[in-house]
Order: C-alpha cells, then sequence, then structure tokens
C-alpha cells in the first residue's frame, strides 16, 4: 500500500528543503466542483504528488479543492498535466507566486515555502459558516481582471471591499478597499451583507489573496439580493501578475500576506504598517521565537535584535532559558498553536504587557 502520509520530523524536512539546490515554484489554485468521495480524492491526489515531489498545503471538501504547493522545477509540467488530467481541473488557471517572478531574489531559495505535503479533507475548503441549503456556488459575482479592476477602481459608484483578515490588510490592500473589521472569514459575510444594506445600487468588488474567498463571498453577496457584484479573478496573486506583464499601475499598495513560510510577498515599495513594538514603520509578519508562544505579529529589524525575535520580555526571557526549562514551562501547551492567528483579541493583551514593560 502506498505511503499516503509523512513520517519525517518537521525539522528534517526544513533542513533538507534548504538543502536542496533545484529552483522551487510556488503555486496556489482552486476550484469549487462537487467531489463524490473527499477521501479518496485526497489519497489519489497524495500518491500522485507525493511521487512529483510537491510540497504544500491542500484542502479537499465535497465542494471542491483549495491548494498551495511548492513543485520542482523540474517537475512543473508534469505537475500541470496531472492536475489537466483532472476533469473539473482542467486548464485552471494556476497562480504563480509574486516572488517566484522576481529575479532579483535569491534563486536557490525560491519556491522555498513549504517543506511537507499535507492534505486534509474538510468540511469545506474555505470555512464559512453558511447554513442556507439553499445557498449555492453556481451563481457568483462577474470575474475582473486587472485592467478592469484599475478602472473599476476610478469610478465613483464603486465600492472595494477587502475579504482577507485584519493582519493581512495592515500590510497591503487596494487604495479605497473598505476592511470588514473581523478575524474570520465567516464572520465577515454576514458583516459584509449588512454594511452593504445601503449600497445596493454600487458596483461592489470584492477580493482576497487568491480568489476562493471573494469568489464565495460574491456568490453569498448575490444569494443575499445584490446585484451589481464582482470578484477580482486570481486574487492580489494573479493581478500582480497581470499589472506586472501589461505595464499597468498597480492599485494595490504594499505587501500581500501569504499564509507559507514566507508570510508575505512585497507588490509595491510602499510600507503601509508600523512594527507593532516600537511603531516605526514595517511590514514584516513574524511568529515570536518562544515555542510555547508563536503569536504572529509585526516586527521591525531594530525590535527583532532588541528582543531577540519576540513578541514581550517575558517571552525572550522564556526564549534564553535552557531548553529543558522551556519545555518545562510549556506542558500542556500546544507548539504553534498561534502561527496564522493574530486576531485583534490574542494580539492586544500581548503587545499592552510589553508596552507596560519598556
Amino acid at each position: 500500500m502506498a505511503l499516503l502520509h509523512n513520517r519525517v520530523s518537521q525539522a528534517e524536512l526544513k533542513k533538507l528543503l534548504y538543502e536542496e539546490t533545484e529552483h522551487r515554484t510556488t503555486i496556489s489554485f482552486y476550484q469549487y466542483f462537487p467531489v463524490d468521495d473527499p477521501q479518496q480524492f485526497r489519497n489519489d491526489l497524495y500518491t500522485a504528488l507525493n511521487a512529483l515531489k510537491v510540497f504544500g498545503r491542500i484542502y479537499v471538501a465535497h465542494e471542491g479543492i483549495n491548494a498551495q504547493v511548492s513543485v520542482p522545477g523540474s517537475n512543473v509540467t508534469a505537475f500541470r498535466n496531472y492536475i489537466d488530467s483532472i476533469e473539473p481541473l482542467k486548464a485552471i488557471r494556476l497562480n504563480i507566486a509574486v516572488a517566484d517572478n522576481n529575479i532579483l531574489n535569491d534563486k536557490l531559495h525560491q519556491g522555498k515555502s513549504f517543506w511537507v505535503l499535507k492534505i486534509k479533507v474538510r468540511d469545506k475548503i474555505v470555512a464559512d459558516g453558511i447554513k442556507d441549503p439553499a445557498f449555492s456556488m453556481d451563481k457568483k459575482g462577474k470575474y475582473v481582471n486587472a485592467t478592469q479592476m484599475n478602472e473599476l477602481l476610478h469610478d465613483e459608484n464603486t465600492i472595494v471591499i477587502d475579504m482577507r483578515n485584519h493582519y493581512e490588510y495592515e500590510v497591503g490592500h487596494f487604495v479605497k478597499a473598505l476592511e470588514i473589521p473581523s478575524d474570520t472569514f465567516r464572520e465577515q459575510l454576514p458583516m459584509a451583507v449588512e454594511m452593504m444594506q445601503e449600497k445596493k445600487d454600487k458596483n461592489i468588488i470584492m477580493y482576497c489573496t487568491g480568489g476562493i474567498r471573494c469568489e464565495k463571498a460574491s456568490a453569498y453577496m448575490l444569494h443575499n439580493g445584490f446585484e451589481n457584484v464582482f470578484h477580482l479573478e486570481g486574487g492580489i496573486i494573479n493581478y500582480a501578475r497581470e499589472v506586472k506583464e501589461k505595464g499597468l499601475e498597480s492599485g494595490f499598495i504594499g505587501k500581500n500576506f501569504v499564509f507559507d513560510d514566507r508570510l508575505g510577498e512585497r507588490i509595491t515599495e510602499e510600507v503601509i504598517a508600523k512594527c507593532h513594538q516600537c511603531g516605526k514603520p514595517a511590514d514584516t509578519h513574524t511568529n515570536c521565537k518562544n515555542d510555547g508562544c508563536h503569536l504572529l505579529f509585526i516586527q521591525c529589524t531594530d525590535c527583532a535584535a532588541k528582543y531577540d525575535g519576540c513578541c514581550s520580555v517575558a517571552c525572550q526571557t522564556t526564549y534564553n532559558l535552557p531548553m529543558e526549562a522551556q519545555k518545562e514551562l510549556r506542558k500542556g501547551i500546544e507548539k504553534g498553536r498561534m502561527v496564522f492567528n493574530k486576531s485583534k483579541q490574542r494580539l492586544r493583551p500581548r503587545l499592552d504587557e510589553l508596552n507596560g514593560e519598556i
């Protein structure tokens, strides 16, 4: 029977990744389509992609697939051919990471965004909290490309809605985009409907990182009686590619947050966020080095040096203890539980604690 799960430690896998000399390409894609047997579909995917040395994070559900992967350069064509062999995914758009198209980047580190292949079966490929059985993805908003997006951005009758989490919006967003003040997509959907109730005559454009959230959001808005709803095809990743290829002005400023080891890819040179510790301009996300914390926050280089990459003096003190003492302190604490959790409710107390220490 084929091995359908990884059995090597995370530390060893990461070490092996950075010893690779072959260029890797970071690719993301998604598709809403009916999957009769998600577990079997998942197992078939794992067998095929593991053979191609693909790393990444893939979610499979009855409603479709959501994937972010890293593919060895020599296997990109084989990967494309395999995806095309799955009928609902044939000729699907593959979003190539912005950083991998930047010739200024270190070639040996391009695409090294994942170091293991994880494919999980979930109830939804993006958690939405929608309970209405009448809701369907069959009717969704109109796609807009980069050129159309720029035109609509200059239209006074247009409202742009960012369907990402607040920490994604914080480091980069479209110039006139509205933030939905919530920590989760499931909370944002009804909030977006409520916020736009008096603006149903406007053009509403929704966008996200790669398209998966805004596509569902556009369908949800239509389901709730809105009519002029659009969503950015391929999200920010595809928009940045089109802007570069067509020589367009970028309506998106700052960084695009990504959910892999890079934590961000630069779209424009503007730094629109601030260090959460000292308030200086900064847009580099990091995870607190204390293994009992791993809080995701923005830290400038000066504060990274001052606090040893930690989010507070308390965590810095723990981080500098002998390893055995650290392990004793974090007994019963799930390591890395906050790697992609920077909710305002969790972040604010920790930074208030820091402000009281300095």
